[in-house]
């Protein structure tokens, strides 16, 4: 988890420079093309990696069972889905040059995507340690090649062919060990057992299209409804998300894995509930409350804008980051539900959801550019926190803790009153920080968040 801490922000640091370098229209035009392979790339799954993560979780003898067939079947469905993707690429104007890094740049992400894949089986046999060294391996190897560029000359062609060769090297480690630990699989595909499959993962393959769909969207959106350039200020608000999110992504799976296997054990779900609530939360309640009254300082690479430039990305940063802290409270409920049983309905709140974020899209995206993309996601979001507790208050036996979430829900405002405070009295974003994060630690004690007993049994 520290690893991927000081990873992934180093990253944000980087493509920051990189942005800043190729110019916002450049980036955004970039940023729109990837956007648009990683939706291919997501849906090419087909749900078999979070099938196999709960099937193993379950069920040890899955593993040597199905995957001599799903192993080839993810192979073809991964080369299938870039065929498909080139030929829509090029259906929608894609030509030449462009069609070239479109093909790039969806092979790295369908290879991350099976990467991910094979990561699943280390979450599902409870080897977490190993799956956060591997998740930060291709973050860490591509700033390195990155910074590498920046020295003798970025250019947005060997960014792409960088960023291609990272992912395909910590495949190959990736693979390597998967043997080493569970030794050499020999392809068998076998029909039946791939209809198996492929009945059982569909619901999880339209959650992850949708979700897919729902992030992606509006970056692909605002480069064709308003300017290349506008894509590129959201590009610059949302990395930060990304970043930041990121710590949501890498905990969530490990819950995802234990919510499965305690599937009849409503306690035992409850007792993780809990838990995770707090561990998710507690940190990005901080992190949200200081992008709200200092985000601008996060923008300081951008030496080549104007400040109306910098201004139109910090409220996009903002709105976003109301965001984050509403996923921050309410995404481990999407978690439970999709673990035990309840991807269809989470499929279809995730749906409606983005009907409603293309609507709005429509309307608003040619007049406000980003900070309207930032605020039908954040509107988006809200819809969707509120079905996740009406799903789980209706068809799962975990009670919503209510308490838990007021704390935080307090713990939050008082926070963001120390920020408002220190502010007045400093006016210096560091010594804010700082002092806020003191009193934070406090706060949470205070509210019984976190509990001296708590500390002592875990030491």
């Amino acid at each position: 988890m520290l690893l991927n801490l000081l990873v992934k922000p180093g990253w944000v640091v980087v493509e920051n420079l990189v942005q800043d370098r190729l110019g916002h229209a450049a980036f955004g035009t970039f940023t729109a093309l990837f956007a648009f392979t990683l939706i291919f790339a997501s849906v090419s799954d087909l749900g078999l990696t979070q099938l196999t993560t709960k099937r193993v979780a379950a069920s040890a003898e899955f593993l040597p069972e199905y995957f001599p067939t799903i192993l080839p079947l993810k192979g073809g469905l991964s080369a299938l889905f870039l065929g498909l993707m080139l030929l829509t690429g090029w259906l929608i104007g894609y030509r030449g040059h462009l069609l070239t890094l479109l093909a790039l740049t969806g092979c790295g992400l369908l290879l991350t995507q099976y990467t991910g894949f094979l990561r699943g089986t280390l979450q599902a046999h409870q080897r977490f340690t190993t799956d956060a060294l591997l998740s930060v391996l291709e973050k860490a190897l591509l700033l390195a090649l990155v910074l590498a560029l920046l020295t003798v000359g970025l250019t947005l062609d060997n960014y792409v062919v960088a960023r291609s060769a990272a992912t395909l090297f910590t495949f190959v480690v990736l693979y390597g060990l998967i043997t080493r630990l569970y030794g050499f699989v020999r392809y068998r595909l076998r029909w039946s057992q791939a209809r198996t499959v492929l009945r059982a993962s569909l619901p999880f393959a339209m959650i992850t299209l949708l979700y897919g769909l729902n992030e992606r969207i509006d970056m692909v959106m605002l480069e064709r409804l308003a300017t290349p350039a506008e894509a590129g200020y959201y590009a610059g608000a949302y990395r930060w998300v990304d970043a930041i999110m990121m710590y949501m992504w890498t905990v969530l799976p490990l819950f995802f894995a234990k919510f499965a296997r305690a599937t009849d054990q409503p306690a035992e779900q409850q007792e993780l509930l809990w838990f995770g609530q707090r561990i998710v939360t507690v940190p990005l309640l901080f992190v949200c409350a200081f992008v709200l009254f200092r985000g601008e300082v996060l923008f300081w690479q951008f030496t080549h804008s104007t400040p109306a430039e910098l201004t139109h990305m910090t409220v996009s940063l903002k709105i976003l980051f109301v965001n984050v802290l509403v996923h921050a409270f309410f995404a481990i409920y999407s978690t439970l539900l999709t673990s035990t049983g309840q991807e269809k309905p989470v499929s279809w709140l995730v749906g409606i959801s983005i009907l409603l974020n293309v609507g709005l899209n429509l309307v608003l995206l040619p007049r406000y550019g980003a900070v309207a993309a930032a605020l039908d996601t954040l509107l988006c979001a809200v819809f969707v926190s509120g079905g996740y507790l009406w799903l789980v208050g209706q068809r799962s036996a975990v009670q919503i803790p209510w308490a838990l979430l007021a704390r935080l829900a307090l713990a939050f405002g008082l926070l963001c009153a120390t920020f408002w405070g220190l502010r007045l009295l400093l006016n210096q974003w560091l010594l804010e920080a700082v002092g806020a994060g003191l009193v934070f630690v406090g706060i949470l004690f205070a509210s019984g968040i976190v509990k001296l007993s708590e500390l002592r049994k875990g030491s």
